[in-house]
């Protein structure tokens, strides 16, 4: 295993615990992602790693229908994406991004297990349970916010921040950051 391979299998873990639970009916909820479903953002969640890593040469096979089980597609889209990012010469392949060279493992760290943490949330609160989120998560979240800098509420990736009370819980205020209401 890389060391991106577990922050993945970390970030999964309870992911697929909160998509196991939904409901079936519950997927069509609106999200706190304006105009999009608990199952749009999943959706994303899966479209958006695919992209990335294929983009890069990884061969996921064919896309898993989100449609008819997501959780079942979750499972197999993270089961896939586990298996590449254990290789070594995948995580550690360079590419050029747009913020300078970099490699395929820092990305998926710094970005894309970020997202899992933060659209558990979303999936969760769309459809009425608690993501569950510990210290740990909300340092991820926190960190990987303020590493975006200015482009965190560029069009496409978070809302602006939420105005909320300074005595805020901690979680409340992260995901505020976020442009969330906890």
């Amino acid at each position: 295993m890389t060391t991106t391979s577990t922050q993945f299998e970390t970030a999964a873990r309870p992911l697929l615990a909160v998509l196991e639970t939904v409901p079936p009916g519950s997927w069509g909820h609106p999200s706190p992602c304006a105009g999009w479903s608990a199952r749009d953002v999943l959706d994303h969640l899966i479209g958006t790693q695919r992209e990335f890593l294929t983009g890069r040469g990884v061969d996921l096979g064919a896309a898993p229908d989100v449609a008819d089980d997501p959780a079942a597609a979750w499972r197999d889209h993270a089961k896939r994406v586990a298996e590449s990012i254990s290789d070594d010469d995948v995580v550690q392949a360079g590419y050029h991004s747009l913020l300078g060279p970099t490699t395929v493992g820092a990305t998926f760290e710094r970005f894309y297990v970020w997202d899992m943490v933060v659209h558990r949330w979303d999936i969760a609160r769309a459809v009425g349970q608690d993501a569950g989120l510990t210290d740990a998560e909300l340092d991820r979240m926190e960190s990987g916010g303020e590493g975006f800098g200015e482009a965190l509420h560029m069009d496409g990736v978070c809302k602006p921040a939420v105005d909320v009370p300074a005595d805020a819980d901690r979680a409340v205020r992260v995901l505020a950051r976020l442009g969330r209401a906890g």
